[in-house]
């Protein structure tokens, strides 16, 4: 072995590039004393990598992952020493970047404002959305001409917020595109995921990148609109609100009977529960198309189908002081007969249950309309 061939042996090139495990690096420029590479020199490429050569300015050639040796044959020769004269060609620039092309996951996207959907059933509404997505470089030449330039270290941050407003400008595409109704998204997210995912990859391929999966984790609304629609659920799992207000009355006994005059006061409750869940259930049944007609007395007397009538009103009775003694109780046909009679004036004491006490019966507005063809007393 001459001095030359151990002179060539000791300047051996290996040109690789180990990836940083805690950084996020997509692109890297290999370093070398004014970019001269020797003759005979080794180039590694690992699994999840390319290298690209760049010559003049202008991308010379793309290696894949294998080990390569850089001579005459195949590359252009250049030289580690400057000068050196001894068996070593003339000195030739060439800046080397290894591409990272493993697959980059867990990549997170999400609308930072609400944006407008015209819902089938709900009409025009604001939703929210967030997911993830992974990626990859395929094509490094042009990953490299795009993005990287002559970033000696491209990292991730410098191009994720690209990439998100990317995907979320064609996600917004997608979902208005579907017309799926908003309480169906839930069971759509598949599906609307592949359509962002095909309308997403043109615009990645662009830049030399390939979108390998897409997820969406959740498509919200805005509180007020969620409020809204729990209170619909809610009255959904009530059903027959009469029911429900019967059911609350009688899980109120044991609590009622515990407490003194608890019963009493429950009776009360009782009659009220049934009567507000009449009406509301009435209320209903009268939005779902059925309608009504209202009597005098404020009851509500049911067109044709539209279900059981309510119950008869009940008479009124009145007690009236009559020749000096408590009469009665009278109906209103009865009290009319004795105004007729003269034994019910307008000055006669009359009381009927709910009263306070004895008046005048031209004091009670009740019995006013049996004075109206009556004469006043003559005046003394």
């Amino acid at each position: 072995m001459g001095l030359l061939d151990w002179a060539k042996g000791q300047f051996i090139d290996i040109i690789e590039w180990t990836e940083p495990s805690q950084n996020e690096i997509l692109a890297h420029r290999f370093t070398r004393h004014k970019n001269e590479i020797k003759n005979g020199a080794k180039l590694v490429v690992r699994e999840g990598q390319a290298a690209c050569f760049v010559k003049e300015g202008q991308l010379a050639d793309v290696k894949l992952p294998g080990m390569y040796t850089l001579d005459t044959k195949n590359m252009p020769i250049l030289s580690t020493i400057l000068g050196w004269k001894y068996g070593f060609e003339s000195p030739f620039k060439c800046e080397v970047y290894f591409i990272s092309t493993r697959q980059w996951t867990n990549q997170k996207w999400g609308t930072q404002n609400p944006v407008m959907y015209r819902d089938p059933e709900f009409g025009p509404v604001r939703l929210r959305a967030f997911g993830n997505f992974a990626f990859k470089v395929t094509d490094p030449g042009t990953f490299l001409k795009e993005l990287v330039a002559t970033d000696p270290s491209f990292e991730l941050y410098e191009i994720s917020a690209q990439f998100r407003n990317v995907v979320v400008s064609r996600f917004i595409d997608s979902i208005g595109s579907s017309k799926i109704p908003m309480l169906d998204l839930a069971g759509n997210y598949e599906k609307v995921g592949k359509v962002a995912l095909e309308r997403i990859a043109p615009e990645m391929a662009k830049m030399g990148v390939s979108l390998t999966q897409f997820f969406v984790e959740n498509v919200s609304l805005p509180p007020e609109v969620e409020a809204a629609l729990d209170k619909r659920s809610q009255m959904a799992v009530l059903g027959n609100l009469d029911q429900y207000a019967k059911f609350q009355t009688a899980e109120s006994i044991p609590t009622a009977a515990a407490n003194p005059g608890g019963l009493a006061g429950l009776g009360a409750q009782l009659g009220a529960g049934v009567a507000i869940g009449g009406q509301m259930g009435g209320a209903f049944a009268g939005a779902a198309g059925a309608s009504g007609v209202v009597t005098p007395g404020n009851t509500v007397a049911p067109m044709a189908g539209a279900g059981a009538p309510p119950p008869l009103p009940v008479a009124v009775a009145f007690h009236a002081a009559i020749d000096g003694a408590s009469a009665g109780p009278f109906d209103m046909n009865a009290l009319a007969a004795h105004v007729r009679s003269g034994k019910l004036t307008r000055s006669t004491l009359v009381w009927k249950n709910g009263m306070a006490g004895w008046a005048a019966a031209e004091t009670v507005p009740e019995l006013q309309p049996l004075f109206g063809s009556a004469p006043p007393p003559l005046p003394m």
